[in-house]
């Protein structure tokens, strides 16, 4: 995949905060060398969040985000700080801008404190310093010269580093020359002409491990099987079809899904386990939140809207209620519901799949997503995630 091709979900997310004509869109353009953002005098010049997908050397791919003043007033401007506080949950790195005429406001020290808090690393820089001689601490800069703009650039690299070692899909549990079967189902929700993304990703793990990968349709998965001439290491089916890959599949070989494996990759597989056990408690009336991390067109047998709701039903026998959210509208307040069913979050950074997951985790409403969902109610968890040997204790006998 070439870096402009990278997935936004993949991409390090570097957000620009600050108040009102601290020079934020100035420096963001100074940053990029391109007119990302609209530039003036007047206050308030960006009125919604800003986000560029780009490559920034010596970062690579990378997001960039450009805020609203944090100081803004007004019903209005509150609803603008507000959006500029969802941002901070997918932002990897924070530069926090600031008038060198100015100087630290209460503003800045509470956005400092949220960085902090929310473990974002961060980088300090005064703008204007053409104009005004600033403080010892933190950066200095003119996004009108251009001055201490490449020390800017090569800090945010610096902090962009991530520690330990890059998750992976699938390429831990296969091994150079191993055969996997991938199950993709084409039908009216498939993406005309190409392949959904976690699918996309998985193969290209694959293939970095030096393994090879057999994709077929679930109509063709038994054929494929019994033509093979070789055990494949494992089968990963597309959710929607687990039941149907999980009966021509022989119990001899792993099977897994696309989501069961985006859930590790995100982070959420270990909550996901644990919160699928909550479907068995739910009664008449609970209200189950169904989440995607993107914004779709639905179609008639939608997974989040139609499939996943009629099989609760079905499974549980109880009459429960349903709301669902999408893109970046997820709810701060969850105590209204008895369970969260997240998509795989494929479209989703890191950071915010995390930051959704300890939502739940802090108001003590279970967690779970589609692929681990669906293998519950299928009654194929356990065999489903067999290829993680440190979960099957979180499954109750």
């Amino acid at each position: 995949m070439s870096l402009n091709a990278t997935p936004s979900a993949n991409r390090v997310h570097i957000g620009f905060f600050g108040c009102r004509n601290a020079g934020k869109s100035s420096v963001v353009n100074a940053v990029t060398g391109q007119e990302l953002c609209i530039v003036s005098d007047t206050k308030g010049t960006t009125t919604d969040p800003v986000q560029k997908a780009m490559e920034l050397l010596p970062l690579g791919p990378v997001v960039i985000i450009d805020t609203p003043g944090y100081d803004d007033e007004g019903e209005l401007g509150l609803l603008r700080v507000r959006r500029t506080k969802q941002v901070l949950n997918k932002t990897d790195v924070a530069v926090l801008v600031v008038d060198a005429a100015v100087g630290l406001r209460d503003f800045d020290r509470e956005l400092m404190a949220l960085f902090e808090a929310k473990q974002i690393p961060h980088c300090l820089v005064y703008n204007k310093c053409d104009l005004a001689e600033p403080p010892a601490d933190g950066l200095h800069v003119s996004a009108a010269t251009g001055a201490g703009i490449h020390e800017l650039k090569e800090t945010i690299a610096r902090l962009s580093l991530k520690e330990g070692a890059e998750p992976k899909l699938v390429g831990d549990l296969i091994v150079p020359g191993d055969f996997v079967v991938l199950v993709t189902p084409i039908d009216e929700s498939a993406p005309k002409g190409r392949l959904i993304l976690p699918q996309q990703q998985v193969i290209r793990d694959i293939l970095d491990h030096h393994a090879m990968s057999v994709v077929v349709q679930d109509t063709e998965l038994a054929e494929a099987l019994a033509r093979l001439g070789t055990k494949p290491r494992m089968v990963i089916t597309d959710s929607q079809v687990f039941a149907r890959a999980a009966a021509d599949t022989p119990d001899d070989i792993p099977l897994t899904s696309f989501s069961i494996l985006m859930a590790r990759y995100k982070g959420l597989l270990e909550t996901a386990v644990k919160g699928a056990a909550a479907i068995r408690s739910l009664q008449d009336g609970d209200t189950v939140l169904i989440s995607e991390g993107c914004t779709h067109h639905r179609q008639c047998e939608d997974i989040g809207t139609v499939k996943l709701p009629r099989l609760l039903r079905k499974v549980t026998g109880k009459e429960i209620l349903f709301d669902t959210s999408s893109g970046s509208d997820f709810p701060e307040d969850l105590s209204g519901y008895k369970l969260v069913i997240h998509c795989g979050g494929c479209m989703l950074p890191g950071r915010e799949v995390l930051y959704r997951m300890k939502c739940a985790a802090d108001q003590g409403v279970p967690m779970t997503n589609y692929g681990i969902a669906l293998a519950h109610l299928q009654g194929i968890l356990a065999r489903s995630i067999a290829i993680f040997p440190d979960l099957r204790d979180l499954l109750n006998p």
